[in-house]
């Protein structure tokens, strides 16, 4: 493991990896490779298969058969499962009337590039740090990937206050209308308090109806996997400090005007993200971590007559 390579990096060659090698897809980015490109992808799975000592000391095969190891067993579970959860929930809010989409934390992020039909009078904005989206806007570049007219980008730190109000300065953003909000591989990275205070910006900054999904890990995992996922994330320089339980995520959404709709384990989200890929791939399933969990939540909506419907 000598290359040190972002989180955000890692997770867009895994659904890269994914999509060129799977005949039956958890979740298939087609705009994930464009975006790393065929150099750094290659180097990446080289880098990766040279370090599968670190990943399974009892590993025995081919390279080739060892990247598939780390991609299946480390690297793919996370950034598929909340993807492929999240756009799901993302057309389900879209159907209900949402009409903005909020990506958090967006890095790679390829969806405004690969939109579906159903998404096309979305407005989308992606949040993120101005370094990272100097990085995208670069990469989109030499891709030769499209312009993308319904997307604004926003330069966002979020353990600061101030990405609030440059959100609702963005002329095409209205609190008055319904929006689908991504909190994507963000609380791992967070003080509570942080993670709060982002989702106490977002109700204040948003309508009722308003949608949030997010991953989160309970408590502190001592699985193989979790250890090596923070392991790869202090490489990478970015330390993983978050630390939850279900409890605290309810009362922290109730006092900011959020009830939760879903709330997945890592037995339910094997279930119902990786069950049909498990059932065509036997001999190398892929299982979600263990103690990381899915949540949906939607913003109480008060009626003239103070009654709470949801």
């Amino acid at each position: 493991m000598e290359q040190k390579i972002s989180t955000s990096i890692v997770s867009a060659f895994a659904r890269s990896y994914h999509s060129k090698n799977s005949s039956i897809k958890v979740f298939d980015d087609s705009v994930a490779y464009d975006l790393i490109g065929k150099e750094e992808y290659n180097s990446i799975g080289e880098n990766m298969s040279k370090g599968i000592r670190f990943f399974n000391p009892q590993f025995n095969g081919s390279d080739a058969e060892a990247l598939r190891w780390i991609v299946d067993h480390q690297l793919a579970p996370t950034p598929l499962g909340r993807a492929a959860y999240c756009e799901r929930m993302l057309e389900n809010a879209i159907k209900m009337g949402a009409s903005q989409y909020l990506i958090f934390a967006s890095g790679l992020d390829s969806f405004p590039h690969r939109q579906p039909d159903f998404a096309k009078s979305l407005k989308i904005f992606e949040l993120d740090l101005p370094v990272t989206h100097v990085d995208k806007q670069q990469r989109v570049k030499k891709a030769k990937l499209s312009e993308v007219k319904n997307l604004t980008m926003i330069n966002a730190d979020f353990t600061k206050a101030d990405w609030g109000i440059t959100l609702a300065d963005q002329c095409n953003f209205s609190s008055n209308e319904i929006s689908f909000c991504s909190l994507l591989g963000i609380s791992y990275y967070l003080e509570f308090t942080d993670f709060e205070r982002i989702i106490s910006t977002i109700s204040q900054l948003t309508s009722d109806g308003t949608t949030i999904v997010f991953d989160y890990p309970e408590e502190k995992s001592t699985s193989e996997q979790s250890i090596k996922q923070r392991l790869l994330a202090k490489e990478a320089g970015e330390k993983m400090i978050g630390n939850y339980t279900y409890s605290t995520i309810e009362k922290m959404l109730e006092r900011n005007g959020f009830l939760i709709y879903e709330h997945l384990d890592s037995d339910q989200i094997t279930q119902q993200i990786f069950n049909c890929y498990n059932l065509a791939n036997p001999d190398h399933p892929i299982t979600a971590f263990r103690n990381v969990n899915y949540c949906l939540a939607v913003k109480k909506i008060v009626d003239s007559e103070l009654t709470v419907r949801f």
